[in-house]
């Protein structure tokens, strides 16, 4: 802004004449009734000055290569099943799951031969709750084949109420038979596998009861897959589910979880199946999704870099894999970052 000054030429109390000046030194002339006067007066003006402000950019600094390639990281979170997994099937055993029941017993096979030598046990609850708080067979173990599967599904309570949620909670909760074999140190999976809805209406009305409970489990080392049926948009049927059978409050607790979601109408559930047992094993090895710049590879758990060594984890460029001389423990975020070409269309090898 502008300070203006306004010099008001005034004789005998009338305004003869004015005119407005600005800045530096002014000489004034004005009469008075007996004498006329010189007065130099000094103004001072305000103006806009630009202002500079100082501003940290990032700099680049020279690698030395022409061309650096690009930056990925590759990342996981280790499972928390190093002392074992716990595996419960809660199965539809209304009348309408009968035309799934091969399906069912190739699966329960992929998972057992899909899961580790040692360290888990399984076992076939019916998604009645009314059942499962009874059921009481002891569960598969390693060295179980189909044999022993089919065995229990055949042996396993039955019961028309659909309530999975309900159901895994009656069982692990309230029938003491559980604690005989399930182990509160071990991580646990519970498997749905139903054509209808889920209906739960004691214990889990709203679905994110039933995720906070199941979180509040083994130190929240727990898994959810689901076999259910699908929206009609995605469904594989030959005839799309009924809208009231698509399973969705199961499909939001198995999302909840990062879990596997397989369609019912699939004719093979096998892939899901076994990715959902795999997915259950600590890593002791990661495969990188691009072929990393052997000189690049660092490697951080939960944020702190780990030097390579026999102690930690070494990088084979032969097949382009991180290798743990130590497992990172349960629930650990690891990532490894590298620098790669992107000359080959990469595979992504996450879960």
């Amino acid at each position: 802004m502008k300070n203006l000054i306004l010099a008001i030429m005034c004789s005998l109390g009338c305004v003869t004449d004015y005119g407005i000046v600005k800045g530096g030194e002014t000489e004034y002339i004005y009469v008075t009734e007996t004498e006329t006067v010189t007065e130099t007066v000094t103004v001072t003006e305000e103006v806009e000055v630009p202002v500079y402000i100082e501003v940290e950019v990032p700099v680049y600094i020279d690698t030395g290569l022409d061309d650096p390639g690009l930056i990925w990281v590759d990342s996981f979170t280790q499972p928390n099943t190093v002392d074992g997994i716990d595996i419960l099937w809660v199965i539809d055993t209304s009348g309408s799951m009968h035309r799934f029941d091969s399906q069912l017993l190739l699966g329960i096979e992929t998972m057992l031969l899909a899961l580790p030598p040692t360290s888990w046990r399984l076992a076939m609850i019916s998604n009645d709750p009314a059942r499962s708080v009874m059921e009481s067979q002891f569960p598969l173990v390693p060295g179980d084949d189909i044999l022993d599967a089919e065995s229990m599904y055949s042996s396993m309570g039955r019961g028309g109420r659909e309530e999975g949620f309900d159901s895994a909670y009656e069982y692990i909760v309230n029938n003491p038979y559980s604690a005989t074999w399930m182990r509160p140190d071990a991580g646990l999976l519970v498997v749905f596998l139903s054509d209808e809805e889920e209906q739960s209406d004691d214990h889990f009305i709203n679905t994110v009861d039933f995720i906070n409970w199941y979180r509040s489990l083994r130190g929240g080392s727990v898994f959810i897959a689901s076999i259910i049926n699908l929206d009609a948009t995605e469904s594989v049927c030959l005839f799309p589910p009924n809208p009231i059978d698509v399973g969705t409050r199961y499909m939001d607790a198995t999302n909840s979880f990062g879990g596997n979601i397989i369609d019912i109408c699939s004719d093979d559930w096998t892939a899901g199946v076994a990715d959902a047992a795999s997915s259950l094993e600590p890593h002791e090895s990661w495969t990188l999704t691009h072929t990393a710049e052997a000189d690049s590879v660092r490697v951080f758990i939960n944020g702190v870099v780990q030097d390579p060594g026999m102690t930690t984890w070494l990088y084979s460029p032969t097949d382009n894999t991180v290798y743990f001389s130590t497992i990172p423990a349960g629930s650990a975020l690891v990532e490894i970052g590298y620098r790669y070409y992107p000359t080959t269309t990469p595979t992504d090898t996450g879960p």
